[in-house]
């Protein structure tokens, strides 16, 4: 039988961040989660689109519990702000779904290659920065939405941050990679330190939503748009489905800490949720373990979780 949001155990009493919740994948995660009980908190760069995205999902989802705060990972000053703020006794679930897609080339206001910072750094230093807060849950669990385009990035340590050459596609695809050996790192130091927190990734497959068309892409003139909005609706697949892995890792119950779930389909691009573990990143704990050090240095958020470095053959 294939898995739907119906399959959701009741979420009540379970609080929950969900990054880019105003549309797309985020806002279907966000929505599904608090329609089955969980209060939401939809952490939205804009206050404009956020809080119209409280409101449809207010709408839509009778009688949930939702709210915005603003958060912005292109800046380490507003993602340690969103920390500080955190107004709530714990963090039972953290989805770190918010991110860019193909962008042109620019910096970040901390100086780092957008889709870099953004999509791996801004994730890593909200994440540490929350830590203390997902610690006092008695259940943590952080998903982290890779892509499946991670199978195919030449992850150079040397040129993360474009030090030499800037390609879209390259750039996007290693900071996915990054998504990925974060959350499998972060798995790793929590079992080390003895920790309850599960850390999943995820893969939502090809998925209609505003990533290749909204923020920097939108820019990119009237023959970009016209062609990405047709591909987005011939090859790609509804927004609810692709948000089916990320829902799959934030509810099912018995899933193991260190989850990698993908579509089922060909080339993970679509189909039902299931684990997959044969990813050499998955398995790759030393350059897992030199990104972590390097985003320390970056960001200068270290986390409260011990951990030994991962052995070298």
């Amino acid at each position: 039988m294939n898995w739907t949001p119906d399959s959701i155990p009741d979420q009540s009493g379970r609080l929950a961040v969900v990054t880019g919740a105003n549309s797309g994948i985020g806002y279907v995660t966000a929505r599904e989660l608090a329609r089955r009980g969980a209060h939401v908190i939809l952490a939205c760069r804009s206050r404009e689109r956020g809080t119209d995205a409280v409101e449809r999902l207010r709408t839509e989802a009778p009688g949930s519990h939702a709210e915005l705060r603003i958060l912005d990972l292109s800046e380490v000053k507003s993602v340690r702000s969103f920390a500080e703020d955190w107004s709530h006794d714990r963090l039972d679930l953290l989805v770190n779904n918010a991110g860019v897609a193909m962008v042109p080339f620019s910096r970040t206001a901390d100086g780092f290659e957008s889709q870099f910072g953004i999509n791996h750094l801004g994730t890593f230093a909200l994440t540490g920065l929350l830590m203390p807060h997902l610690l006092a849950a008695g259940d943590p669990r952080v998903v982290t939405v890779s892509s499946e385009g991670q199978r195919f990035a030449r992850f150079d340590m040397a040129n993360l941050n474009a030090e030499r050459r800037y390609r879209a596609a390259f750039a996007y695809v290693q900071s996915k990679r990054a998504n990925l050996y974060f959350a499998m790192e972060l798995q790793r130091r929590a079992d080390t330190a003895g920790s309850r927190l599960r850390s999943m990734a995820v893969a939502p497959g090809l998925t209609r939503s505003n990533v290749l068309t909204g923020g920097a892409n939108s820019n990119r003139g009237r023959m970009y748009g016209l062609f990405t909005r047709l591909l987005l609706r011939i090859a790609f697949r509804p927004t609810p489905d692709g948000a089916k892995t990320s829902l799959y890792a934030s509810t099912v119950p018995d899933l193991p800490g260190g989850s990698y779930v993908v579509p089922d389909g060909p080339f993970q691009l679509r189909g039902e949720p299931v684990l997959r573990s044969r990813e050499r990143a998955i398995q790759d704990s030393a350059t897992a373990h030199e990104l972590w050090v390097l985003s320390e240095q970056l960001t200068g958020v270290h986390y409260s979780l011990p951990a030994e470095p991962p052995s070298r053959k």
